[in-house]
Formats: structure tokens, sequence, C-alpha cells
């Protein structure tokens, strides 16, 4: 065993001898994220470097506090990419805290969710025991998914040692176009452009203008290109933009005091919240810049089919949307058989868990 995956292993087993709240830490770029962030830190930064890469097989196998830009640029060089594009918001995030955290970036609607691209996982539980969840094959598939659950625990369940994640091939060609379209125009191009039979790899809407990025084989994206229209945007413009959105460090981030997430089905008509507003994932994903009362916006989300998350901003009732009543609880059994008595980042994801 590695030294620190020894080390790390002590912490925990005395940190539940002396039943000691743990706060799991990375690189600290989402400490935001989460209803509390209490408890001794532990520190997983230093179990860290990849352990395999296997550009042929579309595989790499890394280590907890692995940076996501030492990762990237692995893969980079064998022109290949992680496509759930994994937010950076503003820093250079460890593996661990992308997949504790389970966000997905502007590719998501094309490429699948973060936990899609999951092969196996590792966690280090509380009586210090390793278990190992998946594998590092694509079409392991036996019994209960483990390592995808882990995908969004926010660490309730114990730190994830080790992940091995499905990559993918750089596009071939990438070309972003941009349209004046208003919101409700925009949203209904989105919609019908996800119908038919075109490489479009991200949306967005922001202030009456549309954004696409096509990518794929040069003669598709040639073709979309002719029939969507729209100005083309100079590579170097395009690519700033997405990384805005990915990255979070898009006007909206920066200014917005109260700032909610809200998930909603792409179809949705324009909702009636008040502020500034971005759309992503063809009208999937909205952002809203609201001074609305939480239990408003709530509301709005819930009556359309979706949740509200307050991203950033004091919230009566919570950061997360309420969970269902079954997946509440059977988000308490998983806590009580992983962590019966409540070490790793309590009250993190659920307040009581």
């Amino acid at each position: 065993m590695e030294r620190p995956l020894a080390e790390l292993r002590t912490a925990v087993m005395e940190a539940h001898r002396t039943r000691t709240a743990l706060r799991l830490c990375g690189a600290g770029t989402k400490d935001f994220y989460g209803e509390s962030c209490r408890g001794t830190r532990l520190e997983l930064s230093s179990h860290r470097g990849v352990v395999e890469y296997a550009p042929s097989e579309l595989v790499i196998t890394a280590r907890c506090g692995t940076r996501l830009s030492e990762i990237e640029a692995l893969l980079a060089a064998q022109g290949q990419f992680l496509a759930f594009e994994p937010p950076q918001l503003g820093g250079d995030p460890t593996l661990g805290g992308v997949i504790a955290t389970g966000l997905s970036g502007p590719r998501r609607p094309r490429a699948g969710a973060a936990r899609d691209f999951v092969l196996g996982a590792t966690l280090l539980a509380v009586d210090g025991a390793v278990l190992r969840f998946g594998g590092k094959v694509m079409k392991n598939v036996a019994g209960f998914d483990v390592s995808r659950l882990l995908c969004g625990s926010l660490g309730i369940l114990g730190p994830i040692t080790e992940v091995s994640l499905k990559v993918m091939p750089l596009p071939r060609a990438e070309v972003s176009l941009r349209l004046e379209l208003g919101e409700a125009e925009a949203l209904e191009a989105f919609n019908r452009w996800a119908g038919r039979p075109l490489p479009i790899s991200a949306t967005s809407w922001w202030d009456g203008l549309a954004s696409v990025r096509l990518s794929g084989a040069p003669a598709a994206v040639r073709a979309a290109c002719a029939q969507l229209g729209g100005e083309t945007l100079e590579p170097g413009a395009a690519h700033a933009w997405w990384q805005e959105l990915r990255s979070q460090r898009h006007t909206l981030f920066g200014v917005a005091p109260s700032l909610w997430r809200l998930s909603v089905p792409s179809n949705t008509a324009p909702l009636a919240l008040a502020g500034r507003k971005l759309i992503e994932w063809g009208g999937a994903l909205r952002w809203y810049a609201t001074e609305g009362a939480p239990a408003d916006v709530r509301r709005i989300a819930a009556a359309a089919g979706g949740t509200a998350l307050h991203w950033r901003g004091g919230a009566p009732g919570g950061r997360f949307h309420p969970l269902a009543p079954t997946v509440l609880s059977i988000s308490r059994r998983l806590k009580a058989r992983f962590d019966p008595h409540g070490i790793f980042n309590p009250d993190r994801l659920v307040a009581g868990l």
C-alpha cells in the first residue's frame, strides 16, 4: 500500500474509533457546494498520480489527488479528452472532487454525465478497508454499480481514492455558430435541432444570442453549418466562450449575489422568473440571477417537472432541492451501511446524513 493511502487509512480508522467527523478535502474548488462543510480536515491531495493509461483501450486510472490539468494534458497528448468536460470553477480540481461532485460541463447533453464515464472506483471504508467496485473495462455491468453511485455522493460514503474513467478521441473538427434569437425562439430551435442528425456538442443562450458548437467529422460539421446558418465564431473566441461556461467565468457567475441552477425538461417554455438568465444543455439547464423567494423558485421549477439548486447565496430550506421521500430513504440506508456513525462529510449532501 502506498504511503499516502496508508496514512489516510490510519487517519480514517482513528476518526472512526473516536467518532470524529471528517471533512474530506482536495483542491477546495467546490467547498461552497453542499449544505454544510464541517469536520476535521482530511487532506486527500497527497494521494495522487496516474496509475494506468491505455490510449488504445480508451481508459485512464488515477488516484484521487491527481489534478484535472495533469489528466487532461496527458490525454491531449494522445488526441483524447474527458468528454463530459468537468467544470473547473476557476481552479484546478482533483479527480476525487470531480467524481464526488459529479458535475458536467457544456458537452453533457451529447456526451453524457460524469457518472456515465466511471468504469470503476476504489473507496476507503470507515473501518479502513479498501473497497474496489467496477473495473477498467467498458462492459463491466455485473451487480450493483456502486462506482457510479459514488459519483455525486459528495464524499458522504467515504473518500474515493482511485477512479477508472472512459476517455474519448478529440473531435476531428469543431465549429461554433452564433445566431440572434429570443429566449423562446432559441429554446424551440434547440429542441428542433435535437431531433435531427446534427453533430451538436453544446448549446447556450445569453442576452439574445444563441451559440451552437458542432463537433465531429469535417464533412458532417460543414453540412450542419450550412443547415443552421448564423455567424461562424473565430476558433479562439469560440474556445473562450465554452471555457467561460465550463469554468464559470461568465459575467453571470461573477456578479450575481444569488444564483440558481434549474434543471428542467429541455422543452420547457421560458419560466416566469425575474432577473438575468443563461441557458445551457439545449434548454435543460437554466441559470437565474434572481432575488425571488426560494420557495417561489423551487415551486416554479417543480411545476415544470424539474429541480432548483441554490448555487450561490443563502436560502431557507437548504441549497439542494428537497429529495423525494423514496430517494431520501435510500440515501439514509446507504449512509447507514457505509458510514453508520456519520464520520464522512456530515450534513454535506442532506441535513442529518
